[in-house]
């Protein structure tokens, strides 16, 4: 048995969807020997649903179910689950929506926010849900970065994403279109910042570059094409300057994200969601065409400005792979060790 000589932060693992990849992926990164060097997982989940992905997964792992954190015996070869129960998992099918998998997997991201809530556990890592489930099950929520600001009390919040060396914080989420660029006020954009340049710290990067994306093309040109730079986007980044941030902007929105991978900025705001989030899939989701699947996805979610740490998956539930035991576990990897690495 391992006895550490240092402080080892325990962290909730959620198991995400039962009838996606999300349980295996949990296997295989919880599964390896090294994991423990830095962390102590405990999986959130449900055991039948996981004596399966044990088996998908192809691993050499025993369960020790646990109803408390306490109960954890963290060593190599033992999978800690904190049961999640309640559910009839006989109905749950891999690749098929249903309230069955969105209750389960809403009861464990409520049941790793209640932990990390209660100081049980040091930090959260969530898994991939289906959002259509979780409704299904009547939770209506846009996603589970709602769900953590809904039950933490939170109103400021912003999501980010990260790999490797590129980060990227978004003004707006999941919303409609048409509202995310009512949404764009200076307010949001300045808590943006500030947030941003607050985490871009807590990695190690001493006084933060950040870019700031305009909404419309071309940052609106001077006013030809819209007035949201001039009204709120700028007003925002001249008051980040005041406040001794480095910011630029608002950068045409089709070069941002190129300057921002080349080094020029440390990470860079995006003003809606997939302006943000199609750039960053560009680089780490790689797709084979000859197998006909996503080969690689990395990439990590991050949500700020919560009382508690949560990283996650920025990848979906990739249905049409599951229980094939040939889902990559990298991007839950890196959400691991961003967990540690915001602990740090």
């Amino acid at each position: 048995m391992r006895h550490p000589k240092k402080y080892i932060p325990v962290l909730a693992v959620t198991m995400g969807d039962p009838a996606g990849i999300g349980p295996e992926i949990a296997v295989k990164a919880i599964g390896k020997n090294t994991i423990y060097n830095t962390c102590n997982p405990v999986l959130i989940g449900n055991t039948s649903i996981m004596e399966t992905a044990i088996k998908t997964a192809g691993a050499d792992i025993s369960i020790n179910r646990i109803t408390e954190i306490s109960q954890a015996d963290f060593r190599e070869g033992v999978l800690n689950i904190y049961e999640v129960s309640g559910v009839n998992t006989n109905k749950i099918r891999f690749g098929e929506i249903s309230a069955e998998a969105g209750d389960l997997a809403f009861r464990a991201v409520k049941a790793a926010v209640d932990l990390a809530m209660q100081g049980k556990v040091n930090a959260t890592v969530t898994g991939p849900v289906n959002k259509e489930s979780i409704n299904k099950a009547g939770y209506h929520f846009s996603g589970q970065t709602e769900i953590y600001a809904h039950f933490t009390n939170t109103r400021k919040y912003v999501m980010m994403l990260a790999d490797k060396n590129f980060k990227v914080a978004h003004v707006t989420t999941h919303v409609q279109l048409r509202k995310a660029c009512d949404m764009i006020k200076k307010e949001r954009v300045l808590d943006v910042i500030l947030m941003f340049n607050s985490a871009l710290k807590k990695f190690g990067i001493h006084s933060p570059r950040i870019g700031v994306a305009g909404l419309n093309p071309h940052s609106s040109d001077g006013g030809l094409f819209g007035y949201e730079e001039a009204k709120e986007i700028i007003p925002a980044i001249e008051e980040g300057k005041k406040s001794g941030i480095k910011v630029e902007g608002p950068v045409q929105p089709d070069t941002l994200f190129a300057l921002t991978y080349g080094g020029k900025y440390d990470g860079c705001v995006a003003m809606y969601h997939d302006q943000g989030h199609i750039p960053f899939k560009l680089l780490g989701f790689k797709w084979d065409e000859e197998e006909k699947r996503m080969k690689n996805v990395s990439g990590v979610n991050i949500t700020l400005g919560l009382p508690i740490i949560r990283t996650s998956v920025d990848h979906g539930t990739a249905f049409e792979i599951a229980g094939k035991g040939i889902a990559s576990p990298v991007a839950l990897n890196q959400a691991i060790e961003y967990a540690v690495k915001l602990l740090k």
